[in-house]
């Protein structure tokens, strides 16, 4: 179930864990999964009111057992409750990026298209990178239209080993000109 109406600042609890790309913070209100941040993450990018750290937050703990059977290979989908934050089209974009197969990738302009707005290509880009909760929400698996990894908030080398964990064999990592 995704969250989506805000009418005071919600209050956040944070765990942090390690993962086989980096350290990874997990963020959760009282709804739900609220942000998966990354160790070296724009704190601009996704803004949360973290009032403490609860290493026994039930959500975090879930997220962190769902995400260890992930990165061993034994999860292919999540299943937690979700607590997006964004406008209307950045949580268009965000539930488009839920209906990503494990293992197989989209486009900017699929996704766009997808959502109803087939010339909004850069605006969904900007979207996807606002995504706040990476990897449950899978934007990783969002490619350009050439088959080139493109910008992760989490570094193109986290997207490619993401990419390379779900069997997917992407064209070489290249920057944007």
């Amino acid at each position: 179930m995704i969250r989506t109406t805000r009418s005071t600042p919600k209050r956040h609890v944070c765990r942090t864990i390690r993962s086989p790309v980096g350290e990874l913070t997990l963020v959760a209100s009282a709804d739900g999964l609220a942000a998966i941040l990354w160790e070296n993450d724009d704190p601009a990018r996704v803004r949360r009111n973290i009032v403490a750290q609860d290493a026994r937050n039930p959500i975090l703990v879930e997220t962190e057992r769902q995400l260890a059977d992930y990165f061993a290979g034994r999860r292919t989908s999540f299943d937690l409750p979700l607590d997006f934050a964004g406008t209307e089209f950045q949580q268009k974009v965000w539930r488009a990026l839920l209906t990503i197969p494990f293992g197989e990738t989209r486009t900017y302009a699929q996704i766009a298209r997808q959502i109803g707005h087939p010339s909004a290509v850069r605006a969904v880009g900007a979207a996807n990178g606002r995504n706040p909760i990476s990897i449950v929400a899978p934007c990783h698996r969002v490619i350009g239209s050439s088959g080139a990894l493109t910008g992760f908030a989490g570094g193109l080398a986290a997207k490619a080993f993401l990419l390379r964990l779900e069997g997917v064999q992407a064209n070489p990592i290249r920057r944007a000109a």
